[in-house]
């Protein structure tokens, strides 16, 4: 009988059967195809996906675009559910999100702005308060539309003037960021939903490459408006998020007439500014970039 008992043991406690397959991650699109593409299919569900630039690189915009696009169905690649966005920077960009709102195409009867929640955040304690009533939130939300993308715009606000340069305070800074993190992963582990926030930047004066000699993505790209830049935060913060992109702008002077002259001989040339987003680092595809445009309509990559 144990002979029996051993030689069915063997036969089913094969590798094939031990293999445990992982669930396919679901992404949520940013609204335009030429973005999805460099992003490998757009935000990933059960991530943390940071977005850093200066201001007015369009981070913002991005993200409201998102509290859009996450309602949209699977087949559209959207995620078919709620969204919550968390603001610390004010005042919340309304007017912007009901002009991004009527230039998506959702169907007849569908407000869409009636599935985005939000609730302001005032410091890093307030956000560590507010946390258990999110979870608390998403748990119980009784619609056929869940929480399924959370925002945070921006958490580099909720630490900027709370402290100070000294030892005590950067090593309470990195508990806080590794608490913040936590709850945040969690949060997208046990829901299957996406989490996206905003840093901002600051300029890189070491002479080295990369922060204390050490490289943090591709740091050789970060350069916005002429200046050479790194995440605010520093690297206990980088090693916090799943994903990084980087939203760069830079002005480049063009001629207006084809390089055709007037009867001077001179050329007319303006000024425009270029816009470009980098992943930086991210598990499951390489670094990559595409150029990207604002507009009225939204936030939208341009093929080149």
């Amino acid at each position: 009988m144990s002979e029996s008992l051993s030689r069915r043991c063997c036969q089913t406690m094969t590798p094939e059967n031990l293999l445990v397959r992982p669930r396919p991650t679901q992404k949520c699109t940013t609204g335009c195809p030429v973005l999805d593409r460099c992003l490998g299919g757009g935000i990933p569900c059960r991530s943390v996906t940071e977005v850093v630039g200066e201001s007015g690189c369009g981070k913002t915009q991005l993200c409201l675009q998102l509290l859009l696009s996450a309602q949209l169905p699977p087949s559209r690649g959207g995620l078919s559910a709620s969204s919550l966005y968390l603001h610390s920077e004010f005042p919340l960009p309304l007017r912007r999100l009901h002009q991004l709102s009527r230039a998506r195409p959702f169907g007849p009867g569908h407000d869409p702005l009636e599935g985005i929640f939000v609730h302001p955040l005032q410091s890093v304690d307030h956000l560590l308060d507010v946390m258990p009533k999110v979870e608390s939130f998403v748990e119980n939300f009784k619609s056929q539309f869940p929480v399924r993308l959370i925002v945070i715009d921006s958490i580099a606000a909720l630490f900027r003037s709370e402290f100070d340069n000294n030892p005590l305070d950067l090593r309470r800074r990195s508990s806080m960021f590794f608490k913040i993190s936590g709850k945040l992963k969690l949060l997208a582990e046990k829901f299957d939903l996406a989490v996206v926030v905003t840093n901002q930047v600051v300029d890189l004066v070491a002479p080295n490459e990369g922060i204390n000699g050490l490289r943090i993505g591709n740091l050789g790209c970060l350069v916005s408006s002429g200046r050479r830049v790194c995440a605010a935060l520093g690297l206990a913060w980088a090693n916090c998020v799943n994903l990084r992109l980087f939203l760069s702008r830079d002005k480049e002077i063009v001629s207006t007439m084809n390089g055709v002259g007037d009867e001077c001989g001179c050329e007319p040339m303006h000024c425009r500014t270029r816009r470009r987003l980098h992943l930086l680092f991210a598990p499951h595809i390489p670094d990559t970039s595409c150029e990207y445009v604002i507009t009225r309509e939204g936030f939208s990559g341009v093929c080149r």
